[in-house]
């Protein structure tokens, strides 16, 4: 699958994360659970260099949990703080709360040791498209959260949001994608739909996932359409057109939005290395 790909807007939000993490504690970087390798920015360990560093690993209710597990446990070998999530429900946020008080700890115990108090912890957001940035926001900061304006040296449009006394996010504007040449992580993009589906062959999609599920979960496929080919998926979707024959273009889609909305279960398409 050829994708075409122009990664030049990034540049300008890009430059302005850089300024940011001059006023940054902690990075905190949501990636979807199902693909966390592909929906991670390369250019985020380079910009977020010295840094706390906290994952969340969202959607994981539509993730493989041994998948997630495995995830976790590839993070915490490189320093960071791992957290598996569904930012749909507000379950965990307090103690994401407090897992961004500990990931600091240092830092709060150097500024005591100078004679600053009370200094809230300051965390940048960061996330490609569709992972579900915004979601985690708004079900972290809740209905209390409180906008306090752009802080100096911060370009301007950054926002910065208050979660408590202790607590400060950065959401910052802009859409960061991830640079890839490997059409792998392309096409892991396309398939949890961070791609628009008018740019990508829905035909080789389906291909590709119809054998990844034939292979590792399989039973999913036997449950959910009673076979293991378009053809089934078809049937069990009622994708019939004139004259009796399968529409295998609406089963396509349908098959598709199954596995997006969970329909077919829990399914990874990465595990850790």
């Amino acid at each position: 699958m050829n994708i075409q790909w122009y990664p030049g807007h990034m540049t300008k939000a890009l430059r302005q994360m850089k300024d940011d993490m001059k006023l940054i504690d902690l990075v905190i970087e949501i990636l979807d659970a199902r693909v966390p390798m592909s929906s991670r920015n390369p250019d985020i360990d380079e910009l977020a260099s010295g840094k706390s560093r906290m994952v969340i690993l969202n959607k994981s209710d539509l993730a493989d949990p041994e998948a997630v597990n495995g995830w976790c446990e590839h993070f915490k070998t490189k320093g960071f703080i791992c957290i598996p999530l569904d930012s749909r429900s507000r379950n965990g946020m307090d103690k994401i709360r407090t897992q961004c008080r500990e990931a600091c700890a240092e830092k709060i115990e150097r500024d005591l040791k100078r004679g600053i108090k009370n200094r809230p912890v300051r965390a940048m957001v960061a996330g490609i498209p569709n992972v579900g940035k915004s979601t985690f926001i708004n079900s972290f900061a809740g209905r209390a959260s409180t906008k306090t304006g752009n802080k100096p040296g911060v370009t301007r449009g950054a926002q910065w949001i208050r979660i408590d006394k202790q607590l400060e996010l950065l959401d910052t504007p802009g859409i960061l994608w991830p640079k890839f040449e490997d059409m792998t992580v392309g096409r892991n993009l396309a398939l949890i739909g961070s791609i628009n589906d008018e740019v990508v062959s829905i035909g080789e999609l389906c291909e590709f996932l119809m054998e990844y599920m034939a292979k590792n979960y399989p039973q999913v496929l036997d449950d959910r359409y009673e076979g293991r080919d378009l053809e089934a998926v078809a049937k069990r979707l009622g994708c019939i057109g004139k004259g009796g024959e399968y529409d295998l273009s609406r089963a396509e889609k349908g098959f598709l939005d199954d596995y997006r909305s969970g329909r077919l279960g829990r399914i990874s398409l990465e595990v850790a290395p």
